[in-house]
């Protein structure tokens, strides 16, 4: 019998590692070692020569092994294995979701080029942008995801910032408010104001719908991004990031990566690797109960509005047709605006007793966090509010809880809310 091509959840628990290597043993070990010995003076020669660029490969031959600030084992196998969910060539892992962002930013961004970015973006990624990119004489433009990409290219022309187009920042959706991005219509806006010679390179932060329920590079990007502490940890116990494409978009990353000296540790790699066993069972079961729980806040008289992919129908337009185009599923990340305001809205995080108030996402439990205060309290309050960053927005990351527990807590925490309002 022909064996068929396994799918990724079936080869998370062994893809990339062989028993043999580490003393028969099933799961692959941490390896806490800084260098590794060369078998010979031309090894070593050989694998430096691999790892500077020097020439190409050998048919048959692979980087070896040299210095953990180069290659590790758990790093390798665990690049290895995130590469099967997106469909990448190449991945490298930092040790947190900001490294992975500012190191693809840096190694394709230089003075006088222009970054083009979606707004909002997740806080520290919009400080990275307008504080620090632009320190080094890199110009930014920003786009809200209503805008259409007909409207950017005459911004673009008119404002004459077109032919320095370097590179497209998207994050879809968007953080925190769920406004999706047509990843291929970004795509041909690239390209038309690309050149031959010159590729205007897009990046995806995917970390709101993590490696299951969009795929980028399927629709036009060259790097997706993830900060892997959310889905991929899952567990709130380790920091680290991901970038993922193509073999000939990695390499300047990469080499980057190598220079800053901002890759993960074996430690992270091997908690990571345990993490992705789990993966699929986890995000499926947060997706169940997202829906569920955003059902449940929609017909709350203590709630205004929710935002979710899941609640998205025909009747919304383009937000639809881009959800239905791009995304396998409608995730686990909902936001939601309490009647009122900033009171209203602490009423309800400080009332909750199952769900944590904390910022991060992603994680086996559910977490809330007010972001016009926290996450993205360093975006300046006219630009907060002109992208829907207000007061009343509560951010809500569902978990793997029972549903009926999850909804129980939340509807005590929205009483809350309605006997503060009935008082006022």
């Amino acid at each position: 019998m022909q064996q068929p091509p396994f799918k990724p959840e079936s080869l998370m628990m062994s893809y990339g590692y062989k028993p043999e290597w580490s003393e028969g043993a099933i799961k692959c070990p941490i390896f806490q070692t800084s260098t590794f010995v060369f078998r010979s003076a031309e090894e070593g020669k050989a694998y430096f020569e691999l790892a500077y660029g020097l020439r190409e490969p050998n048919e048959g031959e692979a980087p070896g092994l040299i210095y953990s600030r180069l290659n590790n084992p758990d790093l390798e196998i665990l690049e290895n294995r995130l590469c099967l969910w997106d469909g990448a060539e190449e991945c490298a892992v930092f040790e947190s979701g900001m490294s992975a962002i500012s190191t693809a930013m840096l190694a394709y961004l230089q003075p006088g080029d222009v970054l083009l970015y979606s707004s909002p973006v997740y806080g520290g990624t919009a400080h990275f942008i307008t504080e620090v990119l632009t320190r080094f004489g890199i110009r930014i433009q920003a786009f809200r995801p209503g805008e259409s990409t007909a409207d950017i290219l005459e911004r673009a022309r008119t404002e004459g910032w077109g032919d320095n187009l370097a590179m497209v920042h998207l994050e879809t959706p968007a953080n925190p408010t769920n406004a999706l991005v047509d990843i291929a219509a970004m795509r041909r806006l690239a390209d038309q104001l690309g050149e031959p010679g010159r590729r205007v390179r897009i990046s995806v932060d995917n970390t709101y719908m993590g490696p299951l329920w969009q795929h980028p590079l399927k629709h036009g990007a060259d790097l997706v991004l993830y900060s892997a502490t959310k889905y991929i940890g899952g567990h709130s116990d380790v920091i680290a990031g991901a970038c993922l494409g193509s073999r000939e978009a990695m390499q300047p990353i990469k080499a980057l990566r190598t220079f800053l000296g901002n890759m993960a540790g074996p430690w992270t790699g091997w908690l990571l690797m345990r993490s992705l066993e789990t993966l699929k069972v986890r995000m499926e079961q947060q997706c169940r109960n997202a829906q569920e729980v955003a059902t449940f806040l929609t017909g709350h008289p203590a709630v205004e509005e929710v935002s979710y992919l899941g609640l998205l129908t025909p009747e919304d337009g383009l937000q639809y047709r881009i959800y239905k185009a791009q995304c396998a599923a409608p995730g686990a990340m909902l936001s939601l605006r309490v009647r009122g305001g900033e009171q209203e809205a602490f009423a309800f995080l400080n009332a909750l007793k199952l769900v944590k108030l904390a910022v991060s996402l992603g994680s086996t439990e559910s977490l809330a966090q007010h972001p016009a205060s926290m996450t993205h309290i360093g975006v300046p309050q006219e630009e907060r509010l002109r992208i829907g960053i207000t007061d009343n927005l509560v951010r809500l990351s569902v978990g793997v809880e029972h549903v009926n527990d999850l909804i129980w807590d939340l509807e005590q925490a929205l009483n809350a809310v309605s006997r503060l309002q009935s008082v006022s």
